[in-house]
């Protein structure tokens, strides 16, 4: 079964001088500030797009990751992953860096590495995020 998430932006003003609230409207999780400079300068307690691809991709790959080393047996205790998205104004999102370590037990290097490259490859955000260069880090703790 499909599901949908939603969330929305009321903006006001121009993009340089206005300001934003995202709100999460699925989960009910709150509300987020964001702004230009937030988003192209420093964050001042306000988010910003790349921080909230950021925090979407580091989970659904945390859960690709689990769920392709629990389907081969090889389940993980832990899964530390972030995200790190780089935003250049006047092009767009750069890079995203993946970086995951990990604590899996009967797993060496070689095979952690290639589960989180698939993981990669197959997380449905990896997947929405395809004109992105997408850099993945991944080593057991």
């Amino acid at each position: 079964m499909a599901t949908t998430r939603i969330a929305h932006t009321d903006w006001q003003g121009n993009l340089l001088d206005g300001r934003g609230l995202v709100t999460f409207d699925s989960s009910g999780i709150g509300e987020f500030e964001v702004s230009w400079p937030s988003r192209a300068e420093t964050p001042n307690g306000k988010t910003s797009p790349e921080e909230l691809i950021a925090g979407a991709h580091s989970s659904c790959f945390a859960m690709a990751l689990a769920h392709g080393l629990t389907g081969a047996g090889t389940p993980p205790t832990t899964l530390e992953t972030k995200a790190a998205v780089t935003f250049q104004p006047g092009e767009g999102i750069t890079n995203i860096v993946l970086t995951v370590v990990g604590t899996v037990p009967g797993v060496d290097n070689a095979a952690f590495v290639k589960a989180a490259e698939d993981a990669e490859a197959n997380c449905p955000v990896s997947k929405a995020l395809t004109g992105t260069t997408i850099i993945l880090d991944a080593s057991l703790a």
